[in-house]
């Protein structure tokens, strides 16, 4: 008769339980890293922008766009008001200083021009007739004076006679004294005609002098008004290219309204909106390169707005190079200005998250260029298409510039 051993099936049922407990807790295990483990995204390389990190000079430049301007332009204003009565030259047109633009009318002015010619022949008529009373009055009292003066010197050549014979005893002292007398009274006579001569002569050119200034007054306003008729035909007054022609055949204009502008064509300058955040250090005497499309210029920063408009600051290039064919007023173009070098940088392609002298995370490349892990880096100061690194990254590493924004919540990626 067979005898169960039972001391085998308790060990046996021992180790069931031992290794059952060994694995679910190594499933446990298991399904909780699962749990914990952060998904790896998988990204196409199509996808992604790699750039390296380069050591080198690192130069900061700042962009902006901007148009071609004249150097000197010019607005041309009406300078009495009148209708539009012909447009000889349209925009585009060359012009020299004596080319006609538009031609205005004004009846009105004419008719004040007449006025003013008859008003200045009244006043030269009139100065001619003060002439002619005046130096009719002058001539009289030089007649007056030389009567007086020859009355004067017979009575004084008698008194003396007189005199003479007195003090021989041949005639009455009283005689003689009388005499003396006489030729005394007339001597006062005598000056006081001189003085009234000396007084008409400066009341003459006095009032001469006030009718010179009426007249010259109103050859003056002759003039002006001459000026103002002429004006009717708006000339350029410079040598360049018609811009803008902001009026039209039959409209009525005021003194002041702008007609054409007109604008050199050859002394050119470009004026740049730069944003305001990449403006703080621009300043006058900044190398710059501008880009017109068919070729480049280089230049110098000669102004720089204190104004912002708009989000932007608005710098002036002068261009010192020479420009490329088809070049004219109002021409878009692109402007970039060197602000400084740094010799020794790193440096890599600005990422397109993180701004510049700030800390970001970036992802960084693997060496096996299939995964890129995400990491801290610090950002210094900007350029174009460049920015410094200051930690977090050597020369040679690889790191992703382009939008990952998306992939936010993955510390990894494995690029496919």
């Amino acid at each position: 008769m067979d005898v169960p051993r039972t001391e085998f099936l308790a060990a046996r049922r021992k180790r069931r339980i031992v290794f059952g407990t060994i694995g679910s807790l190594a499933l446990a295990g298991v399904a909780y890293a699962i749990v914990r483990l952060e998904p790896v995204a998988a990204v196409d390389r199509s996808a992604l922008l790699i750039e390296s990190v380069r050591h080198g000079e690192f130069v900061r430049q700042v962009r902006g766009p901007g148009v071609l301007v004249p150097k000197d332009s010019r607005w041309l204003a009406a300078q009495a008001p009148g209708r539009v009565e012909r447009i000889l030259l349209k925009p585009g047109s060359i012009v020299k200083p004596e080319s006609v633009i538009a031609v205005l009318a004004n009846p009105e002015l004419e008719r004040v021009v007449q006025e003013a010619e008859w008003a200045l022949a009244q006043g030269e008529a009139e100065v001619a007739a003060m002439k002619l009373q005046l130096q009719s009055q002058v001539l009289d009292q030089k007649s007056r004076v030389a009567e007086a003066r020859a009355t004067f010197e017979s009575t004084r050549l008698q008194a003396e006679a007189e005199a003479e014979a007195a003090r021989l005893n041949a005639l009455p002292h009283l005689q003689a004294r009388r005499s003396q007398i006489m030729a005394d009274q007339l001597a006062v006579r005598l000056q006081v005609e001189d003085d009234r001569l000396a007084n008409l002569a400066d009341a003459t050119r006095a009032q001469l002098r006030a009718q010179s200034a009426r007249l010259e007054q109103l050859r003056n306003v002759l003039a002006r008004r001459r000026q103002q008729l002429d004006s009717l035909q708006v000339c350029a007054g410079m040598t360049g290219v018609v811009q803008a022609l902001p009026v039209q055949v039959g409209q009525q204009v005021s003194a002041g309204a702008q007609i054409a502008r007109v604008a050199q064509l050859h002394e050119l300058v470009a004026e740049l909106k730069v944003p305001e955040l990449q403006a703080r250090d621009l300043r006058v005497g900044l190398q710059a390169r501008i880009d017109t499309r068919n070729g480049i210029v280089t230049g110098n920063v000669s102004r720089v707005d204190p104004a912002v408009e708009n989000g932007a600051v608005r710098v002036e290039v002068e261009l010192t190079g020479e420009l490329p064919p088809g070049a004219r007023p109002d021409l878009s173009v692109d402007g970039v200005i060197e602000i400084e070098r740094t010799p020794d940088a790193l440096y890599v392609a600005r990422p397109a998250t993180g701004d510049p002298e700030s800390k970001a995370s970036v992802f960084k490349v693997d060496a096996d260029g299939v995964h890129a892990h995400r990491i801290a880096v610090h950002l210094g100061k900007a350029s174009v298409n460049e920015v410094q690194v200051i930690a977090g990254l050597k020369a040679g590493d690889r790191i992703i510039v382009s939008d990952v924004s998306q992939w936010s919540a993955s510390d990894e990626l494995r690029i496919r």
